[in-house]
């Protein structure tokens, strides 16, 4: 059997920048293991896998990297959302348009925005809380992104895991020539996984100039060396710097340059929400353009 699918460029208004995504808008018939070794054929970080909805929302979605099915994931969402808006799946789109996406992590909303002369705009709401776990040493952390202890920043937060729905070690760094740097030690992050530390770490800036955070992720036992744009970790990440914010209530917003030390520049805004002390939402949005469409046969 023949299924079709398409392939964008997902937080970019340009293609080939930022984090291509394959999308199968019908996937009826597929098993988990059929769609595990599509993923892993295509090879990008993800590829996702659309049903009918199962609880009366808009779509099911299943999400794969080349080597696991994940429980959610950013980029993968907005793609996803794009690529139906696009080619009709989701019937005539409005100026906006609201979607609920059922994944195994919860269900994902969906603003869909089109206006004229602009690529169609994407954002998702995160299906969890955010939730913020263990932490581990400067010196660790060091190790595992080949840098000095010293070039780990740890005045607002120590390196810390944080999730949205998927978990991401949080690193703060000193400065952009630390960012530029950093290379994954994959050794030193297959001991964190041994200690039950999710080895995908998502490291950061708060630089100051156009850009209020400039990111990379990590996640080569996933088989991803770096990603270019990751909507789940920038969401675990606002969230996180949210939490820790002394202020009580409040309404905030970052906006975030990944992918441009690998050639691939992308820029997602995220923003939260918070309320008597709890975040009480976490959003990622951006654009996505189209580059190609297909068909695989099973």
């Amino acid at each position: 059997m023949r299924y079709q699918f398409y392939t964008c460029d997902v937080f970019t208004d340009v293609r080939f920048g930022g984090n291509p995504l394959a999308v199968f808008p019908d996937a009826r018939g597929l098993s988990a293991e059929q769609m595990q070794k599509i993923a892993r054929e295509i090879n990008y970080s993800e590829t996702t896998f659309v049903f009918p909805a199962e609880q009366g929302n808009t779509r099911k979605v299943r999400i794969f990297t080349p080597m696991i099915e994940v429980p959610f994931a950013g980029h993968p969402n907005v793609g996803t959302a794009f690529t139906l808006a696009s080619t009709g799946e989701l019937g005539e789109i409005e100026e906006t348009t609201e979607i609920v996406f059922e994944e195994e992590a919860g269900l994902v909303p969906i603003t869909i925005r089109k206006e004229a002369g602009k690529p169609i705009w994407c954002e998702l709401k995160a299906p969890e809380s955010v939730s913020i776990g263990r932490m581990i040493s400067a010196e660790k952390a060091a190790q595992a992104l080949s840098l000095k202890p010293e070039e780990i920043a740890t005045a607002n937060h120590r390196p810390q895991v944080a999730s949205v729905g998927l978990p991401f070690l949080i690193v703060e760094l000193r400065d952009i020539d630390a960012l530029e740097r950093a290379q994954a030690n994959v050794a030193r992050l297959r001991e964190l996984k041994g200690v039950g530390i999710t080895p995908d770490i998502h490291l950061y800036v708060q630089t100051g100039d156009e850009f209020d955070l400039r990111t990379r992720m990590f996640a080569p036992l996933d088989n991803v060396p770096e990603d270019p744009a990751t909507g789940s970790a920038n969401c675990a990440l606002v969230g996180m710097l949210t939490a820790i914010n002394p202020e009580k209530s409040g309404d905030f917003s970052w906006h975030i340059a990944q992918g441009f030390e690998m050639g691939r520049p992308s820029i997602l805004d995220a923003r939260t929400t918070k309320q008597d002390g709890t975040v009480t939402g976490v959003w990622v949005a951006g654009s996505s353009v189209m580059v190609a469409e297909g068909t695989i046969e099973i």
